[in-house]
């Protein structure tokens, strides 16, 4: 592009992109009535954490924690993370909890045109109110409530979940974890105090960083980035934050100014839409996974595979084909042939994570490991799987009064003979499933709680989170205290 094809610059500064300023008004000012978004949030909360000090059971999570450098803590007012001794500046540990609560693809779920996993949001909120209230208390003023910290939650999942129901960024090579940084950016900002202008600041700045690719998370390019990524986006966005509570200025047409705008250089000139009013919409309906480590698009194949664990298990020889019907989100990025390498590799393949639990009736993040992954029979079955898109399955999965995320499994054998086609259209963390699913989620984040925590504090939070009036008028430092090494 010439300066002909340019044109005369005009050197007006615009009015801020209304976009913008919807979602900088709708973090500073919205206020959340819903008492159903409030009780999700608090599993959410439970959920997301137990996520965390799961991970810290795995070395290749570890070692990416802690300080940049050895020695590099922020006592006293630091970010205390969660199942370890680390005390961090609220950038440094945005990473630390973001990388932990997404290490094993097991938090929460937004399926829509575009994907993502709203509590990774988690690692950006759970930073900035520690240190807001470590600061706050040596300032002799009151530190933030868990009431607080849901409040910001809520609001993240609706920053996040609504930009993604209509604008699809993976397609336009984009990675989802754009819009971590995204509402990070504005959740960050306002809970530092933030005024309208520096949280729409801080908005264009975050759109200004344009967005990762998704090479990481596609073979053959398939890797543990994709683990941390999120944390790395969470951190960002509270690196903006502080930019812009410092003075530092916006970009008022960061998403339409022609050629150089986001939408321009990013989304090949379509322009970003939101569907509807920001809200409680998104905690309400979000996914929890519950039963399984796996990509969100197969935990319904897996739940399939279970039930036909009894009748396969003795008869894996003689299986001819196995039929994976599923959507088309699911058949485009997890529909995978050929070596996997590692495990970032094989919590994306609907194969592998049918094959599992056809083999040994679970499915678990160590399956996912190199020395698990060597038993030649996954490969076997993985090699007579067919993977076919349902139209349905498709339609039904972005339609806003179902989002089901359905997938059959059927087994042939060899002999001619047919498993029968076990059909589920919605997994256990499903809005529609809530009742079933949440004694499991408990179950779930107690069980995650006893791998890092002592006995004491085990008790002390589970006694904490029973009580919903207790929990959101914690002090938000004693709680993130109970947590901590």
């Amino acid at each position: 592009m010439n300066n002909k094809d340019m044109g005369v610059l005009e050197t007006k500064r615009p009015d801020f992109d209304p976009l913008l300023s919807e979602i900088a008004e709708y973090a500073l000012n919205f206020k959340i009535t819903s008492k159903e978004a409030y009780e999700t949030a608090g599993y959410c909360l439970m959920d997301t954490l137990g996520c965390g000090l799961l991970a810290l059971k795995f070395p290749q999570c570890t070692k990416l924690l802690g300080p940049v450098v050895e020695g590099a803590e922020f006592r006293p007012l630091g970010t205390k993370i969660p199942g370890t001794s680390y005390q961090l500046d609220p950038e440094r540990g945005a990473f630390n909890i973001g990388a932990m609560v997404r290490w094993l693809d097991f938090n929460d779920t937004w399926l829509a045109s575009e994907w993502g996993h709203p509590s990774d949001n988690l690692g950006a909120i759970w930073a900035v109110s520690d240190y807001v209230s470590r600061k706050n208390i040596s300032e002799g003023k009151p530190p933030l409530k868990v009431k607080d910290v849901l409040t910001a939650m809520i609001k993240a999942h609706e920053i996040q979940g609504v930009l993604a129901l209509e604008n699809c960024f993976n397609k336009v090579g984009l990675d989802h974890v754009l819009l971590v940084r995204i509402a990070s950016s504005a959740i960050s900002c306002a809970l530092l105090g933030g005024s309208f202008e520096e949280i729409r600041n801080a908005l264009s700045q975050a759109f200004i960083d344009g967005g990762a690719l998704r090479t990481y998370r596609h073979a053959p390019n398939t890797g543990s980035r994709k683990s941390w990524a999120a944390g790395d986006a969470s951190s960002r966005g509270v690196n903006l934050a502080l930019k812009s509570i410092s003075g530092e200025m916006g970009y008022p047409s960061a998403l339409s100014a022609k050629f150089w705008g986001f939408e321009d250089v990013k989304m090949r000139g379509s322009k970003l839409s939101i569907p509807q009013a920001f809200g409680s919409y998104v905690m309400e309906n979000v996914l929890f996974k519950i039963s399984f480590p796996a990509e969100f698009h197969a935990q319904t194949a897996v739940e399939a595979a279970l039930k036909l664990y009894e009748e396969a298990k003795d008869k894996l020889e003689d299986i001819e084909k196995i039929i994976i019907t599923t959507q088309e989100s699911a058949h485009r990025i997890i529909n995978k042939v050929g070596p996997l390498s590692n495990p970032a590799d094989r919590d994306h393949c609907i194969q592998y994570m049918v094959a599992v639990p056809l083999i040994y009736g679970s499915l678990n993040a160590e399956h996912y490991e190199d020395s698990f992954a060597k038993d030649p029979r996954i490969d076997s079955l993985r090699n007579k799987m067919e993977v076919v898109v349902d139209d349905r399955y498709t339609k039904e999965y972005l339609e806003q009064d179902k989002r089901s995320i359905a997938n059959a499994v059927q087994i042939f054998y060899k002999d001619g003979s047919k498993s029968q086609k076990v059909e589920v259209e919605y997994p256990i963390g499903h809005r529609r499933r809530r009742k079933e699913g949440i004694p499991l989620l408990i179950e779930k984040f107690n069980a995650n709680l006893a791998t890092r925590l002592s006995p004491k504090k085990c008790t002390q939070i589970k006694n904490l989170c029973a009580s919903k009036t207790d929990l959101e008028n914690t002090p938000f430092n004693e709680f993130s205290d109970l947590f901590s090494l």
